[in-house]
């Protein structure tokens, strides 16, 4: 396993990588944050500990990206609220992308791009949320 001390982005690619979605979660704030950081944002305090999220949410806002013809198919980029607060942006997948609807509910899983591990997200259904 890397050393990643200090490294909070290494970090959470490394509990991507282990099927995970974790998250800091500041000690005196106790408030979770995405982008992973050094510091709280709210209190400035360096401590924190990361912890699993269910990876449920809701699509906050979406756009449909369409590139030239030659350059792929369009796709959605979407800001997801996800159930324990933090707002990621990422992409929903397993829909078309003009499907993507502000308050859809959503549930993360951990796909690959350019062979490294990414958040995306699928419209959610019945079997509770999914990290892997």
């Amino acid at each position: 396993m890397t050393d990643v001390h200090g490294k909070p982005d290494a970090e959470f690619r490394n509990h991507l990588a282990q099927g995970r979605l974790a998250m800091q979660r500041f000690r005196k704030s106790g408030r979770l944050v995405f982008y992973p950081r050094l510091l709280c944002p709210e209190t400035g305090d360096g401590a924190y500990e990361w912890v699993d999220v269910s990876g449920r949410g809701t699509v906050y806002a979406t756009s449909v990206i369409r590139p030239r013809p030659d350059a792929g198919a369009p796709y959605n980029v979407a800001l997801i609220d996800l159930d324990e607060g933090p707002r990621m942006m990422s992409r929903v997948e397993g829909v078309a992308p003009e499907a993507v609807a502000i308050g859809m509910a959503v549930e993360a899983f951990i796909g690959r791009e350019k062979d490294q591990p990414i958040v995306l997200f699928r419209p959610a259904d019945s079997s509770g949320g999914a990290t892997s």
